[in-house]
């Protein structure tokens, strides 16, 4: 199990580490992928703007890291393109100071921009290998507010419940029954809802009276939730 207690800073930068030369790209990612499109809150913008999206992506793709694709990051994981991670984050509407359970770490991208929103942000990630490596970089970029854990995102993170917001970067059949005992009342939820072919429904839950509410946003493309979704699937 890996643990990181990682504040998000409003230009992060490891020590010694030479100026961001990625600045210019970000911009232009920001103005003709997200607002040219439906990214509208400022916030999101913002804070793409500001995240160093190229630490968190392989070096021999550094150079594709602020391009309209996803891109992989290893153990046939990927990161989501950047105008996914803007229009999940725009959904969930987060406010200051919410409790917000990521399913599917990654490299740690997502994390990073929900921390830059100043969110309590508890992350989870089945591949212990990534699990460490985006710790590392979470750390590096003095993200303290950033807990990280190695394990099955299916059964969430019930020490820590309940949760105002979660966000499943992973496709599932259906809606892990943890994850809703696990929201808060009035909680918003946000996953790539059906089966792996040929894409999903990028989906948003509201937990309301103790039901659930929900609403289509955008057909997306996801790599499958494993572990327990798995077994439950070929069972």
């Amino acid at each position: 199990m890996v643990w990181v207690s990682c504040v998000a800073i409003s230009s992060p930068r490891t020590r010694g580490q030479a100026p961001d030369v990625y600045v210019q790209q970000r911009r232009e990612m920001v103005a003709e992928q997200l607002a040219a499109r439906d990214i509208t809150d400022r916030r999101v913008l913002e804070v793409m703007e500001r995240v160093p999206r190229h630490l968190f992506v392989p070096l021999p793709y550094r150079d594709q890291a602020y391009e309209d694709y996803p891109l992989p990051i290893g153990d046939d994981q990927t990161i989501s393109q950047p105008y996914i991670v803007a229009l999940m984050t725009q959904s969930l509407a987060l406010q200051e100071g919410e409790k917000v359970l990521e399913i599917g770490t990654g490299s740690g991208y997502q994390a990073a921009v929900l921390a830059e929103l100043k969110a309590r942000v508890f992350t989870i990630e089945i591949n212990a290998q990534l699990a460490e490596k985006a710790a590392q970089i979470l750390q590096e970029l003095n993200y303290r507010e950033v807990r990280v854990k190695s394990g099955d995102g299916f059964f969430g993170w019930p020490e820590e419940a309940p949760f105002d917001a979660i966000i499943v970067t992973c496709a599932s059949p259906r809606i892990p029954p943890p994850l809703i005992e696990q929201l808060k009342e009035g909680g918003r939820l946000i996953l790539p809802l059906g089966d792996v072919r040929p894409y999903q429904v990028l989906t948003l839950v509201t937990k309301t009276g103790g039901k659930l509410r929900t609403r289509e946003i955008s057909g997306v493309r996801f790599v499958p939730m494993t572990g327990e979704a798995q077994k439950k699937k070929d069972s």
